[in-house]
């Protein structure tokens, strides 16, 4: 569906644009979870570990709803879309967070929105106006100086680059996805990519338990590797690729530049870090471009 179209029908973009937000509001937890379970599990397991139990999910749901495999020339897209979201973004947080504070990372990861629907231009043909990438470009500025600012000795740190990396992966996973899930619906297009991922995610998981190990396993590390599995990995793409579908790629994307402040929240609730006033004054930036760009016209 494109974005003229969902124009036409105000209460479907409405709709899309409130399981965008649900998606985003199960994403914004994924950070500071990840940042507490990495040291028990490692990055491997938490994260490409988290797929193969989303994996199993979706193989259930797919066999009670009784869905056919999707075509072939779908297939290979369905590949584009795993690497991004089952592979890239996962992982690479996973990487940075060994090094970074998850309140950092969400400041960074605010770029996804932009990079979202940079690709869902280029990929799709939607035509944000002017006024859409003045705003768009505003959030990414900000998000920009914040990590120069805050880096050591005023330059970004080597974990920016492993979540710019994981923003790149997910930007094209969610345009990708958003593109078959037009066709195949939503959540179809999620459990697929798990499905089809499942010849590399359970033996790079398998080899990354054995090597590892579990370190100090604990219940909220359980509950944290689940959440992610469960959440993140599974629900929160239910929501998020039916959003994109019905209201627009560059629409619903821009919902997500209100993550980083969601995430900072729980950072400092369940992590106890540290919220700067670099940080604050980033998300609230950040937060004033999410109204331009909602208001800003799309062709």
């Amino acid at each position: 569906m494109s974005e003229k179209t969902s124009a036409a029908d105000p209460r479907k973009e409405i709709l899309g644009l409130g399981l965008g937000a649900l998606g985003v509001l199960i994403f914004s937890f994924t950070l500071p979870i990840t940042k507490s379970t990495v040291p028990v599990f490692g990055p491997l397991v938490v994260g490409i570990g988290r797929a193969v139990g989303a994996a199993a999910l979706a193989l259930i749901v797919l066999r009670v709803k009784k869905v056919p495999f999707p075509e072939r020339r779908l297939r290979g897209r369905l590949f584009i879309t795993a690497a991004g979201v089952v592979f890239g973004f996962p992982l690479l947080t996973a990487l940075a967070l060994q090094h970074a504070a998850a309140s950092r990372g969400a400041i960074v990861v605010g770029i996804l929105p932009a990079a979202t629907a940079l690709v869902g231009t280029i990929r799709h043909g939607e035509r944000p106006s002017r006024q859409f990438w003045l705003a768009a470009s505003g959030g990414l500025i900000t998000v920009v100086i914040f990590a120069i600012v805050t880096g050591t000795n005023g330059r970004p740190e080597a974990a920016d680059g492993l979540f710019l990396l994981a923003v790149l992966a997910a930007a094209i996973g969610y345009a990708e996805g958003a593109a078959i899930s037009r066709e195949i619906g939503g959540w179809q297009t999620i459990s697929w990519a798990l499905v089809v991922s499942l010849p590399l995610t359970i033996p790079i998981t398998v080899l990354a338990m054995s090597s590892h190990g579990i370190q100090n396993l604990t219940g909220p590390a359980i509950l944290g590797l689940v959440y992610v599995s469960v959440g993140s990995m599974f629900l929160g793409f239910f929501a998020w690729y039916a959003g994109l579908s019905m209201a627009g790629v560059a629409r619903v994307s821009q919902i997500q530049l209100i993550q980083p402040i969601l995430t900072l929240v729980w950072s400092a609730l369940f992590l106890d870090e540290t919220i700067t006033t670099a940080a604050v004054i980033a998300a609230l930036m950040v937060l004033g471009f999410v109204v331009a760009t909602r208001r800003a016209p799309i062709g």
